[in-house]
Formats: C-alpha cells, sequence, structure tokens
C-alpha cells in the first residue's frame, strides 16, 4: 500500500476525500451529500485563497501551476473549442489559450456557484461563456473540440458515467493533471476497464522523484 507521505503528494486532502467516499459507501450520506461534502472542502479553501491559480486548487507559486498544469495543452492538436469542467477560478481557461500553439476558444462549467461567480467576475468576456451544472447531468448547448475534466470531480462508482457523458459532446476528453505513482498506471488502467481506450497521453516530473504528474486523453 502507498505511503501516507505518497498519498499526500498526489493529493492534499486525501484523508478527507477518503472518508467522504467511506462515509458514501457505507450509505451514510448519498450522491447529493457527496457533492456537499466535498464543496465544503473545496469552496471555502478557494475563495480564500490570494491568487488565480490558489483559487483554482493549486498551492505554491505561478511557475509551479504551470509546471503542473501545461502539458495539459499536449492534447490540444488543432484549433477548436475548449471546456473547463471544474473551471473554479478560470485560470486554466485563461492559461491555456496561451500554452497552446492553436487557436483556442475557452468555456467553463463549475459546479459550485460562489466558484462560477468568481470566475465570471475575473474574466468579464468570458462571462457568458462559464456555466453552473453537474457535470454528470449538464446539458451542453453546444459540441466541444476538447473537454478536460478530473475524475475526482465524480463518486467514484460514477466515474464511468462521468467519462461517457463527456464523450457525448465533446471530440476529445481529456484528463488531468494528477500526481500518480512513477511505476502505475492506475488511472489509465481503470478508464480501459470502463471499455474505453487511451488515445493519447502526456507527463511530467514532479519534484519528488516517485512521483509524475500525468495527463492522457480518449476520443469520441
Amino acid at each position: 500500500m502507498p505511503s501516507d507521505e505518497i498519498e499526500a503528494l498526489k493529493d492534499g486532502g486525501w484523508r478527507e476525500i477518503a472518508a467522504i467516499d467511506a462515509a458514501l459507501e457505507r450509505g451514510e450520506i448519498d450522491e447529493d451529500g457527496w457533492h456537499h461534502a466535498m464543496a465544503g472542502l473545496v469552496v471555502p479553501a478557494y475563495l480564500a485563497a490570494e491568487t488565480p491559480w490558489g483559487q483554482s486548487g493549486k498551492s505554491g507559486d505561478e511557475a509551479l501551476w504551470k509546471e503542473g498544469r501545461s502539458h495539459i495543452a499536449d492534447a490540444i492538436d488543432r484549433d477548436g473549442m475548449f471546456l473547463d469542467v471544474g473551471c473554479a477560478s478560470g485560470y486554466l481557461m485563461e492559461c491555456i489559450v496561451g500554452w497552446s500553439s492553436h487557436r483556442v476558444e475557452p468555456y467553463g462549467l463549475e459546479i459550485a456557484p460562489e466558484l462560477a461567480a468568481l470566475a465570471r467576475s475575473r474574466l468579464p468576456r468570458w462571462a457568458d461563456r462559464i456555466f453552473v451544472g453537474n457535470a454528470l447531468t449538464w446539458n451542453a448547448p453546444r459540441r466541444f473540440d476538447f473537454v478536460r475534466t478530473g475524475l475526482e470531480y465524480v463518486p467514484p462508482p460514477r466515474r464511468p458515467d462521468l467519462v461517457t457523458h463527456l464523450l457525448e459532446f465533446g471530440d476529445r476528453l481529456i484528463v488531468g493533471s494528477f500526481n500518480e505513482e512513477v511505476e502505475e498506471r492506475a488511472l489509465e488502467r481503470a478508464v480501459e476497464s470502463w471499455g474505453f481506450a487511451i488515445a493519447g497521453r502526456s507527463e511530467r516530473a514532479h519534484r519528488d522523484p516517485r512521483i509524475v504528474r500525468r495527463v492522457f486523453w480518449i476520443d469520441s
């Protein structure tokens, strides 16, 4: 089993998240309760952050944000519309335009109204492109060339459903960036076990050599 130290490198809130997942599994909370509990962890922390990357869940300085996220742009192989699921402050929407060598039109989806409001206030030129909704059930107003998500945005049993739903309106689904142990590809293996083929991947070294930052993508 991975050590607590390794788990913390993957996700600093792993203990709290594991407790919420366990409560759902035991039937102590339902799916709405899971989302409410996760919002209780995420929303206050993001709103209290003083930087746009901190408001999107990344501690440290801007260089660390770029180090941890910029290889998402490796999945963008042409001009197109890009939807960031779980857009929080909208900072990835901003950055992907500069990181990609292609012309990207960014959009955002956020389940927490407070974070969507923050993104709209930060990015008034894109305010009408930032939507509020649960990615599992949201009805997209258009088709997107690229949709980026984290699988941790929904309860573990619903992650295959999330992939299926997002591929209904996205030509390419980008998963990540996430931290994983170097010798593992656990998330890819899980996605493949659900019947999806991995179309490509990108990774960056982590400052801890035991961990790697990964992105992979699935084409519809």
